[in-house]
């Protein structure tokens, strides 16, 4: 089974609740003072299985990887999940610059990118690549655009410096950990990673299964 998971980070069809897909900071419904916890990190979840194709796109910053990592999640012989930056007029920036947010978000770390394929284990290879670069701009300037981080910034300014600090705190703890993941011993990867699936032998008419979600 392939998935795509549109990722919003929003229920905007719903009136925009607090969610666990709720970034640290953001304002929403059930939560209008920001919200002091992290966002769920629906790929690391996915990683901890070992068999699982996993990757986090955002074409408006690397149209190349996004078309690699779906070209790798369709051919993996298991399941896969490709979660994709998918901006959204919720959060109050015109969409014509949908591209370049994405850019931004991917440039200041709140958006990495990475491919998880466990069939590297088998060429002895981590099988963790992370395809964008340490973070290199302040985490304000992409959040500062959005409505959902602004409103607290009127409301409450202590507050939302405070919810800042943590927030860009957690991207370098965050690219961190991704770091350290992907730099682990090939060998030891390999020793400890569960096989990749074979994959099963085709059936007149078949087509992969594609499952597309939008995630908020």
């Amino acid at each position: 089974m392939n998935i795509l998971v549109l990722d919003t980070e929003v229920y905007s069809n719903t009136g925009g609740q607090c969610s666990k897909a709720t970034p640290l900071g953001a304002s929403a419904r059930f939560a209008m003072g920001g919200k002091s916890a992290g966002k769920k990190d629906l790929g690391m979840l996915a990683m901890t299985y070992g068999t699982v194709y996993v990757a986090r796109v955002a074409i408006g910053a690397r149209d190349t990887q996004t078309l690699a990592a779906l070209r790798e999640a369709e051919s993996y012989p298991g399941t896969s999940i490709v979660i994709a930056y998918a901006h959204c007029i919720a959060h109050g920036y015109s969409l014509i610059g949908g591209l370049e947010h994405q850019k931004m978000a991917v440039e200041t770390g709140y958006w990495p990118l990475f491919r998880y394929d466990p069939r590297r284990t088998e060429r002895g290879e981590n099988p963790l690549q992370i395809d964008s670069p340490a973070p290199k701009t302040e985490l304000v300037k992409f959040t500062k655009t959005e409505n959902r981080f602004r409103q607290l910034e009127k409301k409450n300014p202590e507050r939302s410096q405070e919810l800042d600090r943590l927030a860009q705190a957690e991207i370098h703890k965050r690219f961190a950990f991704y770091q350290k993941l992907a730099a682990t011993q090939a060998a030891s990867g390999a020793a400890s990673a569960v096989p990749a699936p074979k994959a099963p032998a085709p059936k007149n008419g078949d087509a992969p299964a594609i499952k597309s979600v939008t995630s908020g």
